[in-house]
């Protein structure tokens, strides 16, 4: 079985700057390798963790649960309390809007969405006075929360009673 190389510590600031890159180039697996090169040499560097966190969620789509299980390891990582609450939003969200492109019912992506806005919410008292991003992702949920409930049907459960009493017999209540 063939092993990795290990990158030399020198190269670490280089090898995190360009697994930023290759995120805004889209291929998140090549982000997420490089920051676990950078990761066995230094374990606590922040900027690595959040970049293959974010490598990880760009994933979401095409994998299921691995990718959020690993972020939710990776946020006990982060040693700065706003980050690691802003990050979780981000996991929440982008976890959120990847069930939407499942197909999931509103209610699920609803939760996880709301979820994402608990955490925005928290990062916002913690956040300094200059920085913008938690009140930003907000006001994104929000939109996509609207959004969501003005596409979803109204439901008359009253139709579905009754093919259930029809099935199961008379002792289904009726509304």
């Amino acid at each position: 079985m063939l092993h990795p190389k290990p990158i030399p510590a020198t190269t670490v600031q280089a090898a995190v700057d360009r697994a930023h890159h290759y995120r805004l180039l889209n291929e998140p697996s090549q982000a997420e390798s490089i920051c676990r090169d950078v990761l066995a040499v230094e374990p606590a560097n922040q900027r690595a963790t959040t970049t293959l966190l974010l490598a990880l969620t760009d994933q979401f789509r095409e994998q299921f649960s691995e990718p959020f299980q690993h972020c939710q390891s990776l946020l006990e990582q982060i040693t700065d309390a706003y980050q690691r609450v802003y990050y979780e939003g981000i996991v929440y969200e982008r976890w959120g809007r990847a069930q939407i492109g499942r197909q999931m019912p509103p209610d699920t992506v609803v939760g996880w969405i709301q979820k994402a806005l608990k955490c925005y919410e928290r990062a916002g008292e913690l956040a300094p006075q200059d920085d913008p991003d938690s009140t930003l992702r907000w006001n994104t949920c929000v939109r996509l929360l609207n959004g969501i409930s003005e596409r979803q049907p109204v439901v008359d459960n009253r139709s579905s009673d009754r093919d259930i009493a029809a099935e199961y017999g008379d002792d289904v209540p009726q509304t």
